[in-house]
Parts: structure tokens; C-alpha cells; sequence
């Protein structure tokens, strides 16, 4: 609870545009039901399609056949969601470029994962998708809700609905 007060702390110190992005990396955003600022919600939508579709292409190689099919279900729809929101930033004007890479903490799951073979790595794939989309799931609930540029606010309304079929696709392979 100290740690959560002095993350706050910290946060109402910073200035607005870095309080967003402390507040996303750290998760005290979604703790707290704040929306994003729409660099975060580019940043962490994009990143979540990485680690999506990088994650379940070794588990293609890895997995056994139930993993398998819920693999190519995710790398097909976050590659559909990746373009839509590279084509959205372009037709809507939004002057934000998705990163290129997975951040750290993304990288580093990918890496635990990597060193994973059998049933350590499909329970651990398991429990990294649900995981991943409880995370785009807030994400994108919080920015449709007050999120600050219409475009991006109306594509995650309408993104939504899939999430959370994910979601619950996830926690029934992890069950």
C-alpha cells in the first residue's frame, strides 16, 4: 500500500503528459480507471499485437493442439487490429508512430517464454494470454470510455467485443 501512495505521490507531482505514461507503465492507470493518454493507448495497443502475435507463433511450434488453434485464432486478429490501427493513424491524421519493437517488460515474457518447451510452456502461454488480455481489455475499456481523440476512442468501442471473446477463449484453454 506504501508503494501505491508513493506512486501516486509521484504521479500528482509529474506533469500531465509524463503522469500518463509513469501511470500506464506502472499499471496505477488502470488501478485507478484512468484513460490513457492516446501516445500510451497507440504505445500499449501495438505492443500488445507484438507480443500477441510473436507469442503465438512459438506457440505454433510449441504448443499442442488446442494452443495451437487458440495461436492461429490471436496471430490472425491482432494482425488485423495492427493494421487497423496503423490505417487509422494515417486516415484519422494522428501524428503517433507505433513502436517498432516489444518494450522490456513484453520482451522479457517473450524471452521466459522462448526457454520453455512442453506442458511449462503451454500452462505458461496459457497464463501470459490471459494476462495480456485483462491488460488490452482495460486498456481499451478505459480509453473508449474517455479517451481524447474520437477516432482512436470509437476503433477501441468497436475493438472491444473481440477482446473480451479473447479473453474469455484464454481463460478456458488456462482452465
Amino acid at each position: 500500500m506504501k508503494t501505491l501512495h508513493l506512486v501516486a505521490a509521484l504521479l500528482i507531482a509529474a506533469t500531465p503528459a509524463a503522469a500518463q505514461s509513469i501511470g500506464e507503465k506502472t499499471g496505477v492507470n488502470s488501478v485507478l480507471g484512468i484513460s490513457p493518454s492516446t501516445q500510451d493507448f497507440v504505445t500499449e495497443a501495438a505492443v500488445s499485437d507484438m507480443f500477441e502475435i510473436q507469442s503465438s507463433e512459438l506457440a505454433l511450434e510449441r504448443g499442442d493442439e488446442p494452443t495451437k488453434a487458440f495461436a492461429t485464432q490471436m496471430i490472425a486478429a491482432h494482425q488485423k487490429t495492427t493494421t487497423e490501427l496503423k490505417g487509422l493513424l494515417v486516415s484519422a491524421n494522428i501524428q503517433i508512430t507505433p513502436p517498432a519493437a516489444l518494450d522490456s517488460s513484453h520482451q522479457g515474457k517473450l524471452d521466459d517464454l522462448k526457454k520453455l518447451q512442453g506442458s511449462e510452456f503451454i500452462d505458461q502461454y496459457h497464463e501470459d494470454q490471459v494476462d495480456a488480455h485483462e491488460a488490452a481489455v482495460s486498456l481499451f475499456e478505459r480509453y473508449a470510455k474517455e479517451g481524447d481523440n474520437p477516432a482512436l476512442k470509437d476503433w477501441a468501442g468497436k475493438t472491444l467485443p473481440e477482446l473480451r471473446h479473447h479473453l474469455e477463449m484464454a481463460e478456458k484453454l488456462a482452465d
